[in-house]
């Protein structure tokens, strides 16, 4: 039995992880419920790991070189959500572990609670019943403990989040509703189930939470900034506390949104990074110097994300700009390509990692940066991508559009003569003026705001949200832009799948110069998987 936690612990800790997270990938990702194909909770967990792996086998074997192997791999290998939220708790414990170099109990609740306080942090606007809980609870049970035992704070780290994790669909109705667990919740307990296991060499895992056969969909919870706020404020921060920070993080909260507060730990020398969007600025500024000293100040429209870096030694001269798109498909990729952006494959189920948008972002060599996710889940690994490539003196910007769709519409009115800031915004409103529709198949039972779909229904989503349920995509798309032109548009955009029937991109053309002469339509084969039809109306 370990009585204290060195780098060969961290490392091998590390491999019992990923495995676990390997083992438990299905029945994460089965309880990550939705009625489309986007149950991948498990499988971002995992990949995020086998990063972290990754960089530990190219990393010097002593504690300070692990630990920051350990969460700069999480940071660049970072998938999906969860993926984003896992990378911020192995930051907070290796921030812990690097000051102490060898762990006993204490310092491993000191870790638990610094990792708790980190995921909470990176996100916006924190959801109770989700990994957010089960991480903060844990780091509670382990800090009350009246020991610096290692095994016993570990083993109660394990057993308050297990209890944790079973609370939690008394938090979140949706949770509560679909018959199950928090899928990140349970990926945190399989992590906390290897760090026992390493400790004390003996496997006490809980045994596996399964999704019952009357579940019902699960309703995103989905990271937005707002048009409401008009400037943006991003300034670095020294000679400052903890406390203050935390202070100045309620505060700007209060006062705006898309904040975001990093650094503080030693690779950053005390420095933190501050972003908000907000209206007043005056406010803002005044809560910043009121926390500490902040200097290289930028104030610009909204989404102009003007960020002053310190100098790169032998840093390559960046010029220009470019805009980096995450794109599924080859025609949808080519489309992108052809209106002259820069492509990341991926897209819903197959989300691009960090690295993966950070390395395109880099080989652009351009000093300004737009970067487009196209989908939901992508939406926290391009900001983390962004953070990282404004290190390089990049000024970078992302616009969140949640569809291809979207993206689309976005790099059609890019025009690098504008000023950048001008340039995101117009980009961004017209990403937020395209009303998107999406057909795809069901691929098990569930409940959703349309009533009840099964197992092979066409679902019509409009926006995000299921508005339809039928068997047939055609009439299920028709009836989907009959709702989307209602309000009015000018220009209708239809890309079929890999699964679209053929013919239909003609057929529902057809349709709509029937009903809606004086509507433009367009047609591009975009090769994407799991959707047969998207739509869009501008």
């Amino acid at each position: 039995m370990l009585q204290v936690l060195d780098a060969a612990a961290v490392r091998t800790w590390c491999a019992a992880a990923r495995a676990g997270l390997a083992a438990a990938r299905d029945e994460i990702d089965d309880l990550n419920v939705y009625p489309v194909p986007d149950g991948d909770t498990g499988t971002n967990l995992l990949l995020t790991m086998e990063a972290v792996e990754y960089a530990l086998s190219v990393a010097p074997g002593d504690m300070t070189a692990t630990v920051r192997a350990m969460a700069q791999g999480a940071l660049l290998g970072a998938r999906g959500n969860s993926g984003v939220i896992l990378s911020q708790l192995l930051a907070g414990l290796a921030e812990v572990f690097e000051a102490a170099q060898t762990c006993s109990g204490a310092e491993v609740q000191r870790a638990l609670s610094r990792a708790a306080q980190l995921c909470y942090g990176a996100v916006a606007t924190p959801v109770e019943g989700t990994l957010l809980t089960v991480a903060r609870e844990c780091a509670e049970a382990a800090a009350s403990l009246g020991t610096a035992d290692l095994a016993a704070v570990v083993c109660e780290a394990r057993r308050a989040a297990a209890r944790s994790l079973a609370r939690t669909p008394e938090l979140l109705p949706q949770l509560k509703a679909a018959g199950v667990v928090d899928a990140g919740g349970r990926g945190l307990c399989v992590l906390l189930e290897a760090l026992e296991q390493v400790v004390t060499g003996e496997h006490t895992a809980d045994p596996p939470l399964l999704v019952p056969r009357d579940r019902s969909a699960l309703t995103a919870v989905r990271e937005a900034g707002s048009a409401e706020y008009g400037y943006e404020l991003q300034f670095l921060l020294r000679e400052v506390d903890p406390e203050s920070v935390e202070q100045l993080r309620r505060t700007l909260g209060g006062l705006g949104d898309s904040l975001v507060v990093v650094g503080g730990g030693p690779s950053s020398r005390g420095l933190f990074n501050v972003h908000v969007h907000v209206n007043d600025v005056g406010a803002a500024f005044e809560a910043a110097v009121e926390a500490g000293r902040p200097f290289r100040i930028s104030v610009t429209r909204f989404s102009d994300q003007m960020a002053e870096a310190s100098p790169v030694l032998d840093q390559v001269s960046l010029t220009g700009r470019a805009v980096v798109a995450v794109a599924p498909g080859s025609g949808l990729s080519a489309l992108f390509t052809q209106a002259g952006a820069l492509v990341v494959e991926g897209g819903p189920t197959v989300n691009p990692s960090t690295a993966e948008v950070l390395a395109v972002l880099r080989s652009s060599g351009a000093a300004e940066v737009v970067l487009l996710p196209n989908d939901a889940n992508t939406v926290g690994v391009a900001r983390a991508a962004a953070a990282e490539a404004r290190t390089d003196g990049r000024a970078v910007a992302v616009v969140p559009t949640r569809s291809v769709l979207q993206g689309l519409a976005a790099l059609a009115v890019a025009d690098p003569a504008r000023p950048f800031g001008d340039d995101v915004a117009s980009m961004a409103d017209a990403a937020g003026s395209t009303r998107t529709g999406e057909v795809t198949v069901a691929v098990r039972e569930a409940a959703t705001i349309a009533g009840i779909c099964r197992a092979g229904d066409v679902l019509g989503l409009l926006d995000g949200d299921v508005a339809l349920i039928g068997r047939d995509v055609e009439a299920v798309a028709q009836d989907l832009l009959h709702r989307m032109l209602t309000g009015g548009g000018e220009l209708v955009t239809v890309v079929t799948g890999l699964e679209a029937p053929v013919g239909s991109g003609d057929r529902v053309t057809a349709w709509v110069e029937k009903g809606h002469p004086g509507v433009e339509v367009v047609v591009y084969d975009g090769g994407q998987p799991h959707y047969p039809l998207l739509l869009g109306v501008e």
